[in-house]
């Protein structure tokens, strides 16, 4: 059975490396689109560094195709600079496997701010010695890269293997077990596990070569022993990885959902307080004034030295606390109790952690810094949040911009993306309709403009009187 397995590898050997090169390419290209999502989740961050690897990987590995097809027809010193390149790749694979370990564990405590250089110091190490030197030493290019290749499996893939495997570990306890997701934390772990194996397999059992531990552990003593080859084994575990790592970046998408349910929770509790304040002051406010109005007038009626003018007195004090009392009531519902500047209120916008997190925001602020009014600042703010909302619900990009300008008199400030943009008889919906309601009690006017496949556009036009 184990001849029929060797005899059955050995004959599909091509047809073996170019799936291993396929599993790794592969799972650096679908990594890749990934990490181009925003998230504040560390393994994001980590991620182009495991997407890197994926790709430099699968281009090594389709080196043992390509290489002796070359050989046929090629010059002697070109085949020489393919297996430089192909070993060059391998390490530089390696390193990013191993950068990748170190940045799922960052930010590291201070005595240990050395090891983020420590990929690139062992990467130099080996760039000098093994590769370097080792070339002016060895005569033989398949001695030679036999020993490169086992010098930068021990000194980078190992050890990058079992640190990314650890760094998903521990990432998966702080970042993912305190979200409550039990099959992402489950998935996270495996992950962590077949990297583990991979670092091993990848990084330990390399190719046979004169000096330990690749005398007594390598690719063909497992051969040998099991008939599966080592590329094999690897490749099953890059595409348990593969898999295990698709369903643990899900987390991405239920980070971004609650993060987005915050913020419509807290525009339905602002909008509630808002009318809230509108009835304390539209109703309450209009009773309690005509309360005072009638005790003026009864007042007016009454001689200073009537016994009814001290209570009277007394009734007007208290109704105009009352009034006072209700006035920073409303504003304290309203989150408002102070003026604001324009371009301070932009800024604050523009570096808001809710947006910058999810999408990068460009701004081109050509307005002076103008005083608003407590009133027009909440307003000008839910606005411009409400809009960013909308490009990350909606829009399918990550870029936004920002333009505030001034013409003939009156603010222009639009949002803008280049998303999926909407039809022109697309319904108008509660947050939009919020959002005109705002413009118009600022007395200026919010203006969609869309297309299909265009992006959109949201204009505020309103007048701001300057106040310093």
């Amino acid at each position: 059975m184990r001849e029929a397995l060797q005899t059955f590898f050995m004959t599909n050997r091509v047809i073996l490396y170019s799936i291993y090169g396929q599993v790794f390419f592969t799972m650096g290209v679908i990594l890749a689109v990934q990490s181009l999502r925003h998230s504040r989740l560390r393994l994001a961050q980590a991620l182009p560094w495991l997407a890197l690897f994926g790709l430099l990987h699968g281009l090594h590995e389709w080196g043992d195709v390509f290489i002796p097809i070359q050989a046929t027809y090629l010059p002697a010193f070109l085949i020489k600079l393919l297996h430089i390149a192909q070993v060059f790749l391998l390490a530089l694979s390696f390193l990013c496997l191993f950068q990748f370990g170190v940045a799922t564990l960052s930010p590291l405590p201070s005595p240990w701010r050395w090891a983020f250089w420590l990929p690139a110091g062992v990467f130099l190490v080996w760039l000098l010695g093994p590769f370097y030197i080792g070339l002016a030493l060895i005569p033989e290019i398949t001695d030679w890269h036999a020993a490169a290749s086992a010098m930068a499996r021990y000194s980078l893939g190992l050890p990058g293997g079992l640190l990314a495997a650890y760094g998903l570990r521990v990432h998966a306890h702080r970042h993912i077990a305190p979200l409550d997701l039990p099959d992402i934390f489950r998935t996270l772990r495996i992950a962590g596990l077949a990297m583990a194996g991979y670092g091993i397999a990848g990084g330990l059992l390399g190719p046979a070569v004169p000096f330990f531990p690749g005398n007594l552990l390598n690719e063909d003593v497992v051969f040998q022993a099991v008939g599966v080859p080592m590329p094999v084994w690897r490749s099953i575990l890059g595409l348990i990885l593969l898999i295990a790592l698709l369903r643990s970046i899900e987390v991405f998408q239920v980070e971004i959902d609650r993060r987005l349910e915050e913020m419509e929770r807290a525009n339905i509790l602002a909008l509630e307080r808002e009318r809230i304040g509108r009835d304390l002051h539209d109703r309450v406010l209009q009773q309690i004034y005509a309360a005072g109005l009638l005790a003026e007038v009864l007042r007016e009626q009454c001689t200073s030295s009537a016994p009814m003018s001290e209570v009277l007195d007394r009734i007007l004090i208290s109704l105009n606390r009352a009034i006072e009392d209700i006035r920073l009531y409303i504003l304290t519902l309203q989150g408002i109790s102070r003026p604001g500047h324009l371009r301070s209120l932009l800024e604050e916008i523009i570096r808001d952690p809710r947006f910058r997190s999810l999408i990068d925001i460009e701004a081109r602020i050509e307005v002076p810094d103008l005083t608003l009014e407590p009133e027009q600042a909440a307003h000008l703010a839910a606005i411009l949040t409400e809009a960013f909302s909308n490009v990350i619900r909606h829009a399918r990009v990550r870029r936004a911009l920002l333009e505030a300008r001034m013409e003939d008199g009156r603010l222009r400030i639009g949002v803008r993306d280049e998303g999926v943009g909407m039809r022109p008889d697309h319904p108008v919906g509660m947050g939009l309709r919020t959002m005109q309601e705002r413009a118009r009690l600022l007395g200026g006017v919010l203006r969609i403009e869309s297309q299909p496949g265009e992006g959109t556009t949201v204009w505020l036009e309103l007048p701001v009187e300057r106040k310093g």
